[in-house]
């Protein structure tokens, strides 16, 4: 044997015989090169196949663990075996388990690499913290081996979780950072669960992830979930290349294996028709955008074609059209003009949308905005003053509404429930809105008329089931129009609005905290009517909810099947759908259309080309064995942190809930009746820390806050410095890198984060002295 390579017989004879010194010198460097070119082979084959024995216990991959402390589901245990054998997108309607499929992945990669890392993304705080504590439930994965790492862990701590955990619950922006700073061990993650996998498209978080884990290794399992995988098939296409999928798992909501573990949901579609005052409103509008439409299309940069019938999206498809490939005939014409008239109407189109699907007050907050500047649009509020139809048309609004736009501007939505409180009558400003207070006022009636005639049947209490309702719309101010025409059906319909944390110049958000805090208030019955944006759509677990009210309809499927998984999960649920007559009746039926052929082409998997090289990370001849068996979960307590914060919003949200005066039983704060220190803090505080004149200290007071103006800038009065001190914030940093307890009233966020900032500058402030410390010795030493 020579360079680790076997040699033919041949050769060894020859060798045995005796050879020239030079001739052996030739054989042997030949046999070199042989060798390194077999190298090679073994390198490139690892490539393409490599063997995943690094880090695998033989003895546990022997088996593989399914819990039997839930009740076992067919479609589940065959939806985990799949995910453990190659790169799986599983695809299941909303509350049909996808998470406890995920646990169960997660517990056997866990098991069977014991120095592996396994890795849960969600796309948003309060999702990472929802599913961290779901997958503990479920599979009992010991706390101390979990982290949970969102934008509020600091990058210094990230990095001793990443070498101290082993599971990890994670948003994608956290990952992607911590790869790219190097602090992430790369190659020792063996499982990647990605929740909501439908938004791994173009250059979402999740795409950035897999690329960059790619570059390390590709010796990691993927497991993708959603309750649709996308749009279209080009979307669900885009997924599967993205996130490297090889095999769909799919469940649709008329699937046999699924149909004992959902309960039956009624979907109505109800048309409402326009009404006169509405299409005579339109038939106002039609003329302003024929005025403005009428332009592009007579130098030829817009199709002749239907004014109602133009949409936003294709306005904006013949604008980037026009910069590609602009006539030579409006050579003459400044392209700014041309610029300018196609923003003109695609504002004027996103005015004429709201109008159809939201109503007229949607359209006035819209149409307030360009008018008073707040958004920008100089050269169309310009452009818009001067005709005299628009002109018209914005004064009826304006009359019609004139208080609701103050209440907008300030984003509040308490003070436009004051006006429309002065108001005589709710003015309803579609159609629509009347019919879905029509449905939501004969469910609470006929669920209250069951759950009587359940008391005198089954004597058992009408609070023991209370029921939801859940309303979606797209646009906050149509949310908002909504939540005050329910409030005044209040105590019986207890409505709040649910948000993003976006806030804007006109409407301010929920923060994440804040969304938990009103899922959990909402889950609890403290609101019976939660009134959602498309930040409802998805993720966060509301709770049973036994009606879901659709205002609008969304060509995209995605979004009508995350809005239907909200309700039938425990009882049957009932789904309305509410339209308008044409436009956004027709959205609807595309939807469905698009929703059909995206079921068929998964199904049928001839359309979709599917990841080829999913890696095999169990060793070759062993084939684990399924082993069912009951796991007792510790019991799952939420990190200190997490208490912590969850106190802090409390008094935030309180302020948000007093919208509609639907809060019950609000926890109250214990504090002393006279909201001062007990006789022994006096006693303590009067003994150690009163200033007395015996003392010699001068007086402490506060820095002055000083606004200088013309009328104050020489009346700004000087304390005598001899009777006075002013206290500085560098002068008593010690006491600031801690939060000090409070009563009645807690501290604000601003003050978490200044107390976070100070502690950090103490930090740095004693890793100086110890290095100037050690500096000082090593002199010495020389």
């Amino acid at each position: 044997m020579s360079g680790g390579r076997q040699r033919t017989l041949p050769q060894a004879w020859r060798t045995a015989g005796g050879k020239a010194p030079a001739e052996q010198e030739e054989e042997e460097e030949e046999e070199k090169k042989e060798a390194d070119d077999d190298l090679l082979l073994v390198a490139a084959a690892a490539a393409a196949d490599p063997s995943p024995v690094a880090g695998f216990s033989a003895a546990a991959g022997s088996v593989w663990i399914y819990p039997t402390n839930y009740p076992v589901r067919g479609y589940q245990l065959r939806m985990a075996r799949a995910a453990l054998l190659a790169n799986t997108l599983v695809c299941l309607p909303t509350g049909l388990g996808k998470t406890f499929v995920a646990a169960v992945v997660m517990y056997n990669f866990y098991r069977w690499f014991p120095s592996g890392k396994v890795l849960f993304l969600a796309p948003t705080k309060p999702l990472v913290a929802q599913q961290m504590e779901a997958c503990a439930r479920v599979m009992g994965i010991p706390a101390r081996h979990m982290a949970e790492m969102t934008g509020g862990t600091q990058a210094l701590s990230r990095k001793e979780l990443w070498t101290t955990k082993r599971v990890f619950f994670l948003t994608p922006q956290i990952m992607v950072n911590d790869l790219s700073r190097g602090t992430c061990p790369a190659v020792e993650i063996k499982c990647l669960v990605i929740d909501e996998a439908h938004k791994a498209l173009g250059n979402h978080a999740y795409c950035q992830v897999v690329r960059e884990l790619s570059k390390y290794t590709n010796q990691f399992r993927i497991l993708a979930l959603s309750a649709t995988p996308g749009s279209d098939t080009k979307a669900v296409q885009q997924v599967i290349s993205n996130l490297l999928i090889a095999q769909i798992e799919l469940c649709a909501e008329g699937s046999p294996e699924i149909q004992p573990y959902s309960h039956e949901r009624q979907v109505e579609k109800i048309v409402v028709p326009l009404g006169e005052e509405l299409v005579e409103i339109q038939n106002t509008y039609i003329r302003v955008l024929e005025t403005f439409a009428g332009r592009l299309i007579k130098i030829g940069v817009l199709a002749r074609r239907d004014i109602p019938s133009l949409t936003k999206y294709q306005i904006i498809l013949a604008r980037d059209q026009h910069r590609k490939n602009p006539s030579s005939q409006n050579a003459g014409i400044h392209q700014g003009i041309i610029e300018g008239d196609f923003a003109l109407c695609i504002s004027l189109y996103h005015g004429y949308e709201l109008l159809l699907q939201m109503g007229m007050r949607s359209l006035f907050i819209y149409l307030c905005g360009i008018m008073d500047g707040s958004k920008g649009l100089t050269r169309t509020k310009n452009e818009l003053g001067r005709n005299e139809d628009f002109m018209k048309l914005y004064q009826q609004l304006r009359d019609m509404f004139s208080d609701t736009s103050l209440a907008s501007a300030n984003g509040n939505v308490y003070k436009s429930k004051t006006v429309f409180e002065n108001k005589k009558e709710f003015i309803y400003s579609h159609p629509k809105l009347r019919k879905l207070e029509e449905i939501v006022i004969e469910h609470f009636k006929s669920w209250k008329t069951g759950c009587s005639e359940k008391v005198t049947t089954e004597s058992t209490s009408v609070d023991t089931v209370d029921t939801r309702v859940m309303i979606f719309s797209s646009f906050r101010d149509s949310v908002q129009e909504i939540a005050e025409m329910l409030s005044r059906l209040s105590p019986v319909v207890r409505v709040m609005t649910f948000v993003g944390h976006s806030t804007g110049k006109s409407t301010k958000g929920f923060t994440q905290k804040e969304q938990l805090e009103v899922v959990k208030r909402f889950r609890e019955g403290g609101y019976n009517t939660l009134v959602s944006t498309c930040v409802g759509e998805e993720g966060l677990d509301i709770g049973e909810v036994d009606l879901i009210i659709c205002f609008d309809a969304q060509k995209s499927p995605i979004r009508l099947v995350q809005r239907m998984g909200r309700t039938g999960r425990r009882r049957q649920g009932r789904i309305v759908v509410i339209l308008a007559e044409g436009r956004e009746e027709r959205t609807y039926n595309q939807s469905q259309s698009n929703k059909r052929s995206i079921h068929k082409a998964i199904s049928g998997n001839k359309m979709l080309h599917f990841y080829q090289h999913s890696p095999r990370m169990i060793p070759e001849g062993i084939n684990p064995k399924l082993h069912k068996m009951f796991i007792t979960a510790e019991k799952y307590e939420p990190s200190n942190s997490r208490m912590l914060s969850k106190e802090r919003r409390s008094s935030s949200l309180q302020r948000k809930s007093a919208l509609f005066s639907c809060v019950t039983g609000q926890k109250q704060i214990h504090c002393h009746e006279n909201w001062s220190l007990s006789p022994e803090e006096f006693e303590i505080w009067d003994r150690l820390y009163r200033i007395k004149e015996s003392d010699g200290v001068k007086e402490p007071i506060l820095p002055q806050i000083q606004f200088e103006t013309l009328e104050n800038l020489e009346e700004i009065s000087k304390h005598e410095e001899k009777a006075t001190h002013e206290l500085s914030l560098s002068e008593w940093r010690i006491w600031q890198n801690r939060a000090f307890p409070t009563s009645m009233v807690d501290h604000s966020d601003r003050c978490y984060h200044f107390v976070s900032v100070m502690e950090m500058i103490e930090l740095m402030r004693h890793e100086q002295a110890l290095i100037a410390n050690s500096m000082s010795r090593v002199k010495i030493l020389i």
